[in-house]
């Protein structure tokens, strides 16, 4: 039968079902491309507990990556890569060092690499772990990076490697092969980024670890720069530790790291600033004279490898990376010392009389005075005092005289020195190891 003019057409029943479940369809489909995916921290770690992430991504060496988030992570996170020592663990990094619970002041995320060969040490002597994307370990924790930074939305501009011994030496490796990925990095008792290479599969290099491999600061440069041959973009920063008496990886190691890193950031090896922050320390800034200068060398007399001291250079790093939000690294607290100082200067000269004050308690039975002489000076001669060395980081000692300091007591000592132009006194003083207020 034919439909007319004014009759409705009756579509059969089955004819209806079938459009609308096609409406159906297509209005479901549509909705599932429209709707966002699920965010990524939604299947993230948890939080203040460290917890191990597999499959995150390119992995040669079989490494294992561990995560530290804080309860409360800043917008737009940073990332600090904590590289272990040889037969450590990222697990032993986590508890040996402070950067979790810094993480939980200042909101950053922590990567704690693991090796899992036998020797537990990192790759950082085959021709694959010396180049950019070549292989090995650094290859692994490059993607443990990425797989950070796009799961927490992490600001590419601020991610940080540190490690202690054969994470020090990966910490010189990572900054070499990604220069573009780490903004700077704080390696304690390592060595300078190539010193280890091999190429007959050894993970040890003998000479290196000796001190016995020196190059010029441009030869060690190009070594670097050589890991990813024509790039041109900015280079990080580096922070650097070692003991005088290091018998693993040997002092002279030190000097060559400076040397490279220097090079690197295009910066003279000659510091732009040199101070004591804790006896026995001696910290030289190239490039710069603040807290987050180029290169940072901190050398500590006397002290062995495990030269790694918790509560204190975590924190000089962390201020080293700008990650303490004010970049002012902590100072030893003031101790019952007071000093201050008078300086008479000329063209080429000074003299400087010091007033050390006991203002504990307790009778002081010798003691030393140890401050950094401003950059260009040197002492010529003192008095009730001896000076040594005669520039740097001098150490004042008692003469027989005035040796005791009782409470309340004060010893006045001087020196005349050269300089070549800053007269300056100098700025903090430690009595006995102690830091003094000044004033």
């Amino acid at each position: 039968m034919s439909a007319t003019a004014g009759t409705p057409v009756r579509r059969p029943l089955r004819a209806l079902l079938t459009a609308l479940h096609a409406t159906l369809v297509a209005l479901l489909a549509a909705a599932l491309l429209a709707a966002p995916q699920a965010s990524a921290r939604e299947t993230a770690a948890p939080t203040a507990t460290l917890t191990e992430i597999t499959n995150f991504g390119t992995n040669p060496s079989s490494l294992q990556m561990y995560l530290y988030v804080p309860e409360t992570v800043t917008e737009h996170p940073a990332i600090l890569v904590a590289v272990h020592y040889c037969t450590g663990s990222g697990p032993a990094m986590y508890s040996g060092t402070e950067y979790a619970s810094l993480a939980d002041q200042y909101g950053f995320i922590v990567v704690y690499p693991s090796v899992t060969r036998a020797s537990k040490c990192f790759d950082v002597a085959s021709p694959q772990a010396l180049r950019r994307g070549g292989g090995s370990d650094p290859v692994g924790i490059k993607s443990m990076v990425d797989w950070t930074v796009n799961t927490y939305d992490a600001d590419t501009s601020r991610i940080f490697a540190t490690g202690i011994s054969s994470g020090a030496m990966m910490t010189n490796v990572l900054l070499g092969d990604y220069p573009d990925v780490f903004a700077a990095g704080a390696a304690f008792s390592g060595v300078p980024f190539g010193c280890f290479a091999t190429t007959d599969g050894s993970e040890w290099n003998s000479a290196c670890a000796q001190g016995t491999i020196t190059h010029t600061a441009q030869e060690w440069g190009d070594i670097a720069r050589a890991a990813y041959p024509g790039y041109t973009g900015p280079r990080p920063r580096m922070q650097l530790w070692h003991g005088t008496a290091d018998d693993v990886l040997r002092y002279p190691n030190f000097g060559e790291e400076i040397k490279q890193w220097t090079n690197v950031q295009g910066v003279s090896q000659t510091p732009a600033a040199t101070d004591t922050p804790r006896s026995g320390w001696t910290r030289t800034r190239y490039g710069g004279t603040g807290d987050q200068a180029p290169v940072e060398a901190i050398s500590l007399q006397d002290v062995g490898h495990n030269l790694y001291s918790y509560g204190v250079m975590g924190p000089m790093a962390i201020a080293f990376f700008g990650l303490d939000e004010g970049g002012t690294a902590p100072q030893p607290p003031a101790g019952p010392c007071k000093v201050t100082v008078a300086t008479n200067a000329w063209n080429t000269g000074l003299t400087a009389n010091v007033t050390i004050t006991n203002t504990g308690t307790t009778t002081v039975n010798g003691w030393q005075l140890a401050f950094t002489l401003p950059t260009g000076q040197t002492i010529t001669n003192g008095w009730n005092a001896t000076y040594a060395p005669s520039s740097g980081a001098v150490t004042a000692t008692n003469a027989s005289y005035n040796a005791t300091l009782a409470p309340n007591a004060s010893v006045t000592i001087g020196y005349q020195a050269t300089h070549t132009g800053n007269s300056a006194a100098p700025g903090a003083f430690t009595l006995n190891g102690t830091a003094c207020t000044t004033g």
